[in-house]
């Protein structure tokens, strides 16, 4: 199938997704609704660039017709002008469409659940995820995203562990980069020899998902109440309050404290533990998926060591596509953008290569 028979099958697709969107029973159906939205929404770029490509299509048409038929030597230069704009034009939209025609993951437009983890390093560890917490801060305020706290647990020195939903437009498609062992390389505020550790933290990223999409069975669900433990203040060790929810099919466990209220305990553990095994699934179905379709860049594994942090050097570098930069004080402030844009672009071009073959 050539490119553009792929383009008149979108076409037609979207306006199939169109007419039941107008049908008003659709909002009875909130799952389905939801579906077709999401659907609709992954492909309206492709339609959208596809029509202005075929209307500069017809305009070039039109110039050439004109230069076969015209003899007004002012018209003439006018179609000449509007003829050379076009021929210009063209391939960087097609361009745009064979990048907009690439296989998505149907997650791109998902928000996220976010969890950071204090690894090897003591204190120094705890430190780095309090500094790229604040990192990804930064980085959601210049995209517009929002964020929640959902959970968190903090040492002496910063955050042992934080768990929160980043909210926004096309959040996971940014975000599921990040998923991974995160290294720092420099002289910790504890060190008193100026001596350069290593240390580790790591970090999920979990598409969020409702139960509309996807309910967990209650008959598989343990929920343990208890008092909250902590540094003392209202609520804490006074009520049962703290809530841990175990899915005893996969024995995975959330439990959470932060909110004074246990039902609300109770609807932030669900969350979490939902997107969890949720993600657990996408995982596994990717891992059946053919390594060359899966791309160069990693899966995701919490495992697999992402990126070094080198502050004696000022420099980050990415080991899933060898990028070095060095501006790692930028970055750290939330300019991040060089690096998504080059895991992206690296992404495509697996990608391109793919359908080549």
């Amino acid at each position: 199938m050539s490119m553009f028979d792929k383009l008149e099958a979108v076409i037609g697709r979207y306006e199939m997704l169109t007419d039941k969107l107008a049908d008003p029973s659709i909002y009875d159906r909130q799952k389905e609704f939801k579906e077709i939205s999401s659907e609709r929404a992954s492909i309206e770029d492709v339609v959208i660039t596809y029509r202005e490509y075929k209307k500069l299509k017809d305009n070039l048409d039109g110039s050439k017709e004109i230069l076969r038929n015209e003899k007004d030597e002012d018209i003439r230069d006018m179609a000449k002008m509007e003829l050379s704009e076009i021929e210009a034009a063209l391939p960087e939209i097609e361009e745009r469409l064979k990048l907009l025609l690439l296989p998505k993951d149907p997650l791109d437009e998902r928000n996220v659940i976010m969890e950071m983890r204090a690894g090897a390093g003591g204190d120094e560890a705890s430190i780095f995820v309090s500094d790229m917490f604040r990192m990804y801060q930064n980085y959601f305020r210049q995209l517009g995203y929002k964020i929640e706290i959902d959970s968190s647990s903090e040492s002496d020195q910063g955050i042992k562990e934080i768990i929160f939903t980043v909210t926004g437009e096309k959040v996971y498609s940014k975000l599921k980069w990040e998923a991974g062992v995160h290294r720092v390389q420099r002289v910790p505020k504890t060190e008193t020899m100026g001596r350069v550790h290593t240390s580790t933290i790591t970090i999920a990223v979990m598409p969020e998902v409702d139960e509309v999409e996807f309910e967990l069975n209650p008959n598989e669900l343990r929920i343990d109440v208890y008092r909250s433990g902590g540094a003392g203040g209202q609520s804490v060790n006074t009520t049962d309050s703290a809530v841990r929810i175990t899915h005893l099919p996969t024995g995975m466990s959330v439990a959470n404290q932060d909110q004074k209220s246990q039902l609300k305990n109770k609807e932030k553990a669900m969350k979490i533990l939902r997107s969890r095994i949720y993600d657990n699934m996408v995982q596994a179905q990717k891992n059946e998926i053919d390594s060359e379709r899966r791309g160069q860049i990693g899966d995701g594994d919490r495992s697999e060591k992402i990126r070094t942090y080198n502050y004696p050097q000022n420099r980050i570098s990415d080991h899933r596509i060898g990028l070095t930069i060095h501006n790692l004080e930028g970055v750290m402030n939330g300019d991040m953008s060089a690096i998504t844009e080059a895991l992206v672009a690296h992404h495509q071009a697996e990608l391109m290569k793919g359908q080549e073959e």
